[in-house]
């Protein structure tokens, strides 16, 4: 029997080259400068001496570090225990077919066509208790909320603000789960007498687990990277109750102008998300292999 060998065009490679070049100067020679200064004390442009780990020493030594990343993975966790199940039950509960359907999904995006920026100011007008509809509705209920005194009202205000603005992204995707679900899995379920929770438990949400892990992953990484709508809101008061890890970083980068630590710290923030990313990966991959070895005996 005679072989033959598929002749490789090497010449493909030149096709993805653009793409290389500009990930090389989107992504990797940022980073090799930001390890170049993690282990250099910049005194001035001029004069620069390397000191090796001593950043990342300090840097893991610092305990407002250390509240940040407690305040940060409680955040985190908070935003994914809130949104998945509001996200799974708004896409439940959407239109399958016709204009109603459309209709529901440009509703749901609207939402998400909101700058970051203005969903902090948004949210900064709401919750006053002068002339925002939710502060003076709890004034009214006799309830003293003050998003800029109290340290619990304000975490609460930026969980509130984040689960408004991206609950819907989770609807969507989990949307997109249940439409790509054949009808005859549902038509099998009703032929058995399978009750509503049953087809959700044993038809759709383990067809949905692959857009539910992107889900996950995607408002945990965003979530644990939030900037932008705290520091409208609150400015990371009062206090430090909600100054998270990116808000941390530009103090140390920016406000101090320290930036052997916050390169340091900046690539620390990167391992994290990667670790976290990594275990919630694995944990959902583990725990749709345990539901289906469960579903087959």
């Amino acid at each position: 029997m005679s072989t033959t060998t598929k002749p490789v065009n090497q010449k493909a490679w030149f096709l993805i080259l653009p793409v290389l070049i500009c990930v090389a100067f989107s992504a990797i020679l940022p980073l090799m400068v930001v390890v170049n200064y993690s282990v250099q004390d910049i005194i001035s442009p001029e004069r620069r001496v390397f000191v090796g780990t001593e950043w990342f020493a300090a840097i893991m030594r610092d305990e407002e570090l250390h509240g940040a990343l407690l305040r940060q993975i409680s955040y985190s966790f908070a935003v994914l225990a809130v949104e998945l199940p509001l996200g799974i039950l708004l896409a439940l509960s959407m239109p399958a077919h016709g204009w109603k359907s459309s209709a529901a999904l440009v509703i749901v995006s609207l939402s998400l066509l909101i700058p970051w920026n203005v969903v902090g100011t948004i949210w900064q007008i709401f919750g006053r208790t002068d002339i925002g509809l939710m502060g003076a509705a709890l004034q009214g209920m006799g309830i003293d909320y003050s998003y800029t005194g109290n340290a619990l009202h304000a975490w609460l205000t930026v969980l509130l603000m984040d689960v408004w603005h991206w609950t819907p992204l989770v609807a969507l995707l989990g949307y997109a789960g249940l439409r790509s679900i054949p009808d005859a899995y549902y038509q099998a379920a009703s032929i058995d007498g399978a009750s509503k929770w049953d087809v959700f438990r044993y038809v759709q949400l383990p067809k949905m687990r692959g857009v539910l892990m992107i889900a996950v992953l995607l408002r945990f990484m965003d979530s644990f990277m939030i900037y932008t709508e705290p520091f409208v809101l609150t400015g990371g008061g009062p206090g430090n109750s909600t100054t998270f890890l990116s808000q941390f970083l530009t103090q140390k980068a920016v406000g101090q102008f320290d930036l052997g630590p916050a390169a340091a710290f900046s690539l620390i923030y990167f391992l994290i998300i990667l670790l976290m990313c990594f275990i919630l990966y694995n944990w959902m991959q583990r725990v749709g292999t345990q539901a289906k070895e469960g579903g087959h005996e």
